[in-house]
């Protein structure tokens, strides 16, 4: 239903990542159709620009059910710890919000389903926050895909280097953990936080039609890990999707080089390749000699926000909500229940100094080497014969069953 009325908020979460919509808000409250009417942060003490918010009467709440008691909002905007996020969506869309949650969806794939439910008995919308699929080069690229331009998917891989150290483990009481110290499920890794974009990514490209991802049919996982921590720090993925196409993902926390997001999608008339770290523009290259630039799928980061907005008031829906966000929450817990994370060897693992020449973190060394060795041969570090390698054991879904 279209609607000329500003759309007003509530943000549930302003620290921690919560900060980047703060600070969309904030920013763009001049030229934008809404109106922020209230906080929920139990620990304000992490959110940078509280104070202009609660200088403006944005009174601030300890729980959401303390804010729904007393009011109502247009939406809320979810940034807090995987483990809440089903119940607050939920909560939401139960009194009347529509939602922008963060990724990734949930936790579980029963959380998941119960999102998917809500939504629909509500009738609201609940858009998820991967930004990529809210870029006008990804959506312009999945419509290609979904078009046949680019003939049918063959294989795909995706790759990020992302060095995390002792701090970032440490900022909450859940990183890194299976499940937090009140027994919620959690499922932190680097798998399912930090490089959650870009496995979403290829589930997102392949699916058929607006708003859709395709789904894993099978995942063989090679777990790592070199910090302390519960879960793994590192991980080699190959994933097969219901419409037959391999995925290969390679991401860690634990290597002293930092390497941004690249990858190399293949179908039957052309290659489509990106690479953060030169150009960071996806580009296609097609068998007949033409080329079509997509664009830097950066671009436009607060996208996923004004969409949402947008979406809100003209009746219409959003390009990733959690049916193009589940497929990702499979591919995660089919993951965690292959089980095994295997350490890496001590004599591998190196310390990392800050500028005072304190231990900060840990790199594994040659690691940046090996995947990246793996990312271009299409293996799993096992096929390569490394020796710190163990062979993953493989989950097979029952997608039908979703």
């Amino acid at each position: 239903m279209l609607t000329k009325k500003p759309v007003t908020i509530l943000l549930v979460g302003a620290g921690g990542y919560g900060n980047f919509y703060v600070d969309l808000l904030l920013d763009a409250k001049e030229t934008r159709d809404f109106r922020v009417i209230g906080v929920v942060e139990p620990n304000p003490a992490g959110s940078l620009r509280l104070k202009e918010l609660l200088g403006e009467d944005v009174p601030l709440y300890r729980s959401l059910d303390e804010f729904y008691s007393q009011h109502r909002a247009d939406l809320a905007i979810i940034s807090s710890p995987i483990q809440f996020h089903a119940e607050q969506i939920i909560t939401a869309v139960a009194a009347g919000s529509h939602v922008l949650c963060e990724k990734p969806l949930c936790a579980t794939v029963e959380e998941g389903k119960a999102i998917i439910k809500a939504a629909k008995e509500t009738g609201k919308l609940v858009a998820v926050g991967y930004q990529w699929s809210f870029s006008r080069a990804i959506q312009d690229l999945k419509k290609d895909i979904g078009s046949g331009l680019l003939g049918r998917a063959q294989r795909m891989k995706t790759m990020v280097l992302w060095p995390r150290d002792f701090a970032y483990f440490r900022r909450n009481d859940w990183a890194g953990r299976i499940k937090d110290p009140q027994g919620r499920w959690v499922l932190d890794s680097v798998v399912n936080n930090a490089t959650a974009h870009f496995l979403h990514n290829m589930f997102f490209l392949l699916g058929q039609g607006f708003g859709k991802s395709a789904y894993p049919t099978a995942v063989t996982a090679e777990l790592y890990r070199a910090n302390p921590i519960e879960n793994y720090d590192t991980a080699a993925l190959r994933i097969r999707t219901a419409g037959g196409t391999e995925l290969m993902f390679y991401t860690t926390h634990a290597t002293l080089e930092e390497q941004d997001p690249v990858f190399s999608f293949e179908f039957e008339k052309a290659v489509v390749n990106y690479n953060q770290n030169q150009d960071g523009k996806i580009a296609a290259g097609f068998k007949n000699g033409e080329t079509r630039v997509y664009g830097d799928p950066f671009a436009g980061e607060g996208n996923k926000l004004w969409t949402t907005i947008a979406a809100i008031k003209e009746g219409k829906t959003v390009p990733c909500g959690p049916e193009a966000a589940l497929p990702h929450v499979v591919c995660v817990n089919g993951i965690q229940e292959t089980g095994e994370i295997s350490p890496f060897p001590a004599d591998l693992v190196k310390s990392r100094t800050d500028s005072r020449g304190e231990k900060a973190g840990v790199y594994v060394e040659g690691l940046a080497q090996d995947l990246t060795h793996a990312y271009e041969e299409w293996k799993l570090p096992s096929e390569l014969g490394l020796a710190w390698a163990r062979p993953g054991k493989t989950k097979h879904f029952q997608v039908g069953l979703l």
